[in-house]
Order: structure tokens, then sequence, then C-alpha cells
């Protein structure tokens, strides 16, 4: 005999009416294999790029995020600046791309 539920046991006692099928219990999932992942949608503006990720300390990303307000500017235009002031001092091409042009 399966067991049901606690809350179709609930609505039986409460005088509500459901339909067989729904009574039935979930059938039990294998507990060894994790669920299936979905992998999320790509957005068209990532396309043909790469992240590049670092870590600074908290008061870095604040200044970072604050001069870009002042600048009227997102931080990906001011990274993009850094980056490529940082390939001129090297003598390498400026091919990080900007959103916005000053």
């Amino acid at each position: 005999m399966k067991k049901t539920g606690a809350l179709a046991s609930a609505l039986r006692s409460s005088g509500a009416t459901l339909p067989a099928a729904d009574l039935a219990p979930a059938p039990e999932q294998d507990t060894a294999s994790p669920p299936p992942t979905r992998k999320p949608a790509a957005q068209p503006s990532r396309a043909a790029t790469k992240a590049i990720t670092v870590h600074f300390p908290e008061e870095v990303r604040r200044t970072l995020k604050l001069l870009a307000v002042e600048q009227g500017r997102n931080v990906d235009d001011m990274v993009a600046e850094a980056l490529n002031l940082l390939f001129v001092r090297y003598r390498k091409p400026e091919i990080a791309p900007r959103k916005v042009s000053k």
C-alpha cells in the first residue's frame, strides 16, 4: 500500500475531494544522481567574449564604482580604459573595446 502525503491526508480530513491521480505520492527520486543542470541562456551582448575575474579589497571596488558614477560612465568602460592604458605602457595594441569614447 502506498503512503499518501501529509497534504493529501489533511485535505481528506477536511472533507475536500481530489481525483485519485492527485492523491498518488510523487515518485521517489534517485538520491545518488544529482538533478540535471540547465545551462543559462547566453546573452547576445556577451557573444565572443570571455570573463576576466579579479579579486580586490572592497574599497577598490567601491572607488571604481564611484569614479564611474562621477564620470557618467559604466564600470566596464572604465576597466576597458584602464586595460588600454596598461597595453600602451607595455607597447601592446589598445584592443579593449570601449562602450563610450571620451
